[in-house]
């Protein structure tokens, strides 16, 4: 997924991600399991409503850094927690993409030290 990410952040992926994730997708058993995962997809999207009332009864603090860019999981989607936990912080970090930590580490963790020094002082 580069093709979504500006060139500038582009140079910061490393080929070794996606390389290394396919060559153990050719290991024994890993394609299996992934289409075992896959099939449960569904059973996991039954439990959404379990998941949300959970969130919105009990309103743990939350961090939410999401990459506008990314072509798996559009920033709606992050921006979808804040129904359920709408005290939650919500950091859309404007050139990053789906592989936001590997990208943009230094402003992930800047972030997070501050939301934790916060939440957990």
């Amino acid at each position: 997924m580069l093709g979504e990410v500006p060139e500038h952040v582009r140079e910061r992926i490393s080929p070794e991600l996606w390389r290394l994730a396919w060559a153990r997708m050719r290991e024994p058993g890993n394609q299996a399991i992934m289409v075992e995962l896959m099939g449960r997809i569904r059973d996991s999207v039954a439990a959404f409503p379990d998941f949300q009332a959970h969130l919105r009864e009990h309103r743990p603090p939350a961090l939410i850094v999401w990459g506008p860019h990314d072509g798996y999981l559009p920033v709606e989607a992050g921006a979808a927690y804040l129904d359920d936990l709408p005290d939650a912080e919500l950091h859309v970090v404007n050139d990053a993409g789906h592989w936001l930590i590997e990208t943009h580490l230094g402003e992930l963790v800047a972030l997070t030290r501050d939301f934790l020094g916060r939440v957990h002082p």
